[in-house]
């Protein structure tokens, strides 16, 4: 068993041994705990980053989408101010018949009066004032003629003013064609039955076609 004094060469190898391990533990340690720290702020670094850009990709997304909406509604107010819609005709909604300005509203079949039919602008001599009137008729065939139902209209009026109703029938006769015309009721009431006349008027008026349906 050796003892060794203090100053002697093995207790100053056996120090410089121990010190030098002890630096390098505090070497190895301090090199591991700066480890640590770099590949946390790493981490940070890259989460911090990978937020950033997942932020502005979704800003840059919608903000794409607006501009796209944006662009598509302003092209189509350009298009849609530059459009200019044409018509002609009518346009029939079910039963119902739709009136454009400038154009008499009629149905499929019924005949309408149009601006130049009616002479709009058509004056006497004289130029003095005129009022214009027009008649529908309505024709119910009857054994070997017809019964005619007038009805006068003022312009501009949806009722008629005025309603007559007569029997009207053609014959041939050596001189040429005659036509035969009786009437039969003046504005929903029938006339008087003549004294002398085999026709019975209250049964022909039966064929009269009045505007409302009924007697005035």
């Amino acid at each position: 068993m050796s003892i060794h004094t203090d100053g002697t060469h093995e207790n100053i190898v056996l120090a410089q041994h121990v010190n030098g391990r002890l630096r390098s533990e505090a070497r190895m340690n301090f090199a591991r705990a700066f480890l640590l720290r770099a590949i946390g702020a790493g981490v940070f670094t890259a989460l911090a980053g990978i937020g950033f850009g997942a932020a502005s990709y979704g800003y840059a997304y919608m903000n794409q989408f607006d501009s796209a909406a944006e662009k598509i509604a302003s092209a189509m107010q350009t298009a849609l101010a530059d459009v200019t819609l044409k018509t002609k005709g009518e346009v029939t909604l079910t039963d119902n018949t739709l009136k454009l300005e400038g154009l008499p509203a009629q149905k499929a079949g019924v005949p309408t009066p149009t601006k130049a039919q009616l002479g709009a602008d058509a004056a006497p001599a004289s130029q003095a004032p005129v009022n214009t009137t027009f008649t529908v008729f309505k024709q119910v065939p009857y054994l070997d003629g017809q019964i005619v139902t007038g009805w006068n209209f003022k312009a501009n009026e949806d009722r008629p003013f005025q309603q007559y109703c007569y029997f009207s029938r053609r014959s041939n006769e050596t001189k040429g064609q005659v036509e035969i015309k009786i009437d039969l009721a003046m504005d929903g009431k029938t006339l008087p039955q003549p004294q002398k006349s085999d026709v019975n008027l209250g049964i022909l008026a039966t064929n009269c076609v009045w505007h409302d349906g009924k007697t005035l």
